[in-house]
Order: structure tokens, then sequence, then C-alpha cells
């Protein structure tokens, strides 16, 4: 199917009517009712602006306050970490830090796979891989900020 529908003769190319017929680049199909269809996307495409610019706050605040306000690197070290998570302050923010920046790059990967899977089969897959990374990684980290042991021997 042609991206340019023909034009006929009886309508031409008059002042009125300049430029051919364009086509839509896709079809509603039978497997894509219109009753189905939800917002998902939308809500995708706010929350990646709104937390881009929150984990723009975040990030650059710790980059600024733990590398050029407490001396850098060489600080840095499991004291430096305990001392900091001691702090229910220190907890949230890196806590936020990590659920949104991993939300973040869930939901792109999840549009890229969406772009690029051609098949479902492989696109389904791949969803699934991603969101059982996402969840571990999640889950795993909250785990981790809130049962530090700073006493560790």
């Amino acid at each position: 199917m042609s991206a340019v529908s023909s034009v006929s003769a009886s309508e031409g190319t008059s002042p009125d009517n300049p430029a051919p017929l364009i086509e839509p680049p896709r079809a509603r199909t039978a497997r894509t009712p219109k009753a189905t269809r939800t917002n998902f996307e939308l809500y995708g495409w706010v929350f990646m602006r709104l937390s881009g610019i929150v984990l723009v706050v975040l990030v650059l605040g710790h980059l600024l306050i733990q590398l050029v306000l407490d001396g850098g690197v060489s600080k840095v070290s499991f004291a430096f970490v305990a001392g900091r998570w001691a702090s229910p302050f220190w907890m949230a923010w890196d806590l936020i830090m990590l659920w949104l920046a991993m939300l973040h790059g869930a939901n792109g990967l999840r549009t890229i796979i969406n772009d690029y899977a051609q098949r479902d089969g492989t696109r389904f897959w791949l969803k699934m891989l991603l969101y059982t990374a996402t969840v571990f990684t999640v889950l795993l980290g909250t785990l981790v900020i809130f049962t530090f042991d700073p006493n560790i021997r």
C-alpha cells in the first residue's frame, strides 16, 4: 500500500486542493480495539519528565555534597557511609534517588523495547527480564539502605 494515495482526475491539484491525500501510517486492527486503550503511555511520558527533573536535583545535590563539600572521593569509605546513613534524611535521599533512577531507566528501556523488538514474544521476554531486574535491584537496594549495620565486625 502506498503512503500517498493517488489523486483522481476530478480532484486534481487545484488551488482548493493543492496536496494529495496522505493515508495514516498505521491503521487500527482487530487486535487493538479502541475500548482497550488506556493513557498508560501518557502517564509514562509525564513520569519521565517529572522524574528527570527531580533526578537532576537529587543527583547534582548528591555530587555537590559528596564530592565538593565533603572533601571528594578519597573520603568516601564504610565509615563515611555509616555516618551518612545514621541520618534519616540521607537514607530518604538515597532511597528516593534509587527508586526514581531505576523506574526512570526501566521506563526508558521499556519504550526502547516497544520501539525496536519486532516479534511479540521477543518483546514480552525482554520486558519480563527488564521488570525482573528492576524489581530485584530496587528491592535489594532498599533492603541495603534500611538494614545497613555500621557495627559489622
